[in-house]
Formats: C-alpha cells, structure tokens, sequence
C-alpha cells in the first residue's frame, strides 16, 4: 500500500491541555467535556482518554448509541474509572432499559421524557432559558415542580443563545432566569456555560463546566486572539504552484479572478 499523501494529525496532548485549561476558568465547579459527533470528528473514545487522562470525570454526547459505544471504550481502556456519561437528547421511548444497563444518564428534556422515566433513577434535567431548542419552559417547569423535586436530579442544565457576544443583554437574562430556577430545585447542582459561556465570568459558571468545540480548539471568544491550543494539523504535499496574470479567471464559474 503506498503512503498516504495527505495526513491529519491529533495531538491529545493539547486536547488535554485544552481541557485543562477551561478547567482552570472554573468559578465554583468543575468542568466536564462534550465529546459528541464523535468527538467532534476525532474520535469519541480517543478523545475522551486524553480528557479523562487529564482529570476529566463527566461527559456528554448527543445520542444514545454514541454514549454505549463511548462507555465501552472507557472502560475497556480505563476499568477503573466510572466516568459519568450524560445524553443530551434524552429519553426515546424503549431506551429505558439501556439507559440503565450502560449506567448512562439521559438529559430530559420535554414533560413527555419525564414522565417516561422513573423517578428514582438518576437522571439531568434541561430547561430553556432563552434558547427556544430544547428543555422545559418556565410554565411546563413551574408547573411540574411537585413532580420533579421528588426526581433524583443530579444536575440541572440549560444553554446561552449568544455566549459568543459578552454584551448581549439575553447573555444576562438567561443567568437570572437559571438562578432562579435552581432556587426552585434546592440541592441541585446547576451548569449553563458550553465554550464561550465560560468566558462570560463567574456570575455563568454555577457547578459544572460544559465546553465542547473550544476543546478541540474552536475559538470560544470570537474577535479576539484563541486561548485553546491547535489540535489538529493537515499535512499534505503541494502538486502546482502557478502564476496568474492580473484578470485571469481561476475555477469553475470563473466565479474568481486574479486582481494583480
């Protein structure tokens, strides 16, 4: 087999780093890493070593047959580590059962998720707090609150709209809004901050850190320099390099032309 020209390269050290360091942002919690779409393209199960390596004890993924396979691999390649693993997508109907078997904790997100899941498992709940995508809203909350402080709660989560701009005045409402949700919850620990969420400061934090693409390098602040380490290198060989006078059409459509 000959060599393959082009070569992606993953460096788990700077995933490690990565991790690391928005664990370090961390105001009063911990952080967990979101490994989904199969760790965002480099793999699920080799990322999740280098984060759980690193210290990292709780992750997400989006679906349920991406959390089995995810659990298999960690403990196949850590016995004995029991991370925890949570799904964001929850609950469809006949999963309970291996939800249970894997030890896998799903997010759950609509009435209708809730009450197909029994109330003394372990479970996350989601609310909307200004996103309008998924988790209850304040009146289906407000209005299963009897039922969901009998529920054996281990975090309550929601999701920033606009984490990416610091101003954003929803950025605030959103804060006040989850806040005062977990007062409705005592004991419940509390996470709303993904990748640019952790860099709205302390008041964003709550518990648990929830960052995903800023882990793999993605830039969680845009406008101003990356604080995340380069995971990633694309290496291939140059087949042509040409030169192209000033006016001459380049590719299909002829859609660019060389201005010098």
């Amino acid at each position: 087999m000959p060599t393959p020209a082009t070569l992606l390269t993953i460096d788990r050290s700077a995933l490690a780093a990565n991790w690391r360091f928005l664990a370090g942002q961390a105001a009063h919690g911990h952080c967990a890493a979101v490994v989904k779409a199969d760790g965002y393209g480099l793999g699920a199960v080799e990322a999740a070593s280098a984060f759980l390596a690193a210290g990292c004890t709780r992750f997400f993924v989006a679906h349920l047959a991406e959390a089995i396979i995810l659990r298999a691999g960690l403990t196949e390649r850590f016995p004995q580590a029991k991370p925890s693993i949570g799904v964001l997508n929850g609950l469809l109907p006949g999963e309970q059962a291996e939800f249970l078997a894997h030890d896998l904790l799903p997010v759950l997100n609509t009435p209708q998720q809730i009450a197909d899941w029994q109330p003394e498992h372990p479970a996350i709940l989601q609310i909307d707090t200004g996103m309008s995508r998924v988790g209850l809203e304040a009146m289906e909350f407000d209005a299963l609150l009897p039922d969901l402080r009998r529920r054996n709660f281990g975090l309550l989560i929601s999701h920033f709209a606009r984490a990416d701009e610091p101003q954003e005045p929803l950025n605030r409402l959103q804060i006040d809004r989850f806040s005062a949700a977990m007062q409705q919850l005592p004991g419940v620990p509390g996470s709303l901050a993904a990748s640019s969420g952790i860099f709205l400061g302390p008041d964003a934090h709550f518990d648990l850190l929830r960052p995903g693409y800023a882990l793999y390098g993605g830039n969680p602040v845009p406008g101003k320099p990356n604080p995340m380490q380069r995971t990633v290198t694309l290496t291939t060989p140059i087949i042509q390099v040409r030169d192209v006078e000033a006016g001459r059409p380049v590719g299909y459509g002829s859609r660019w032309h060389a201005p010098a």
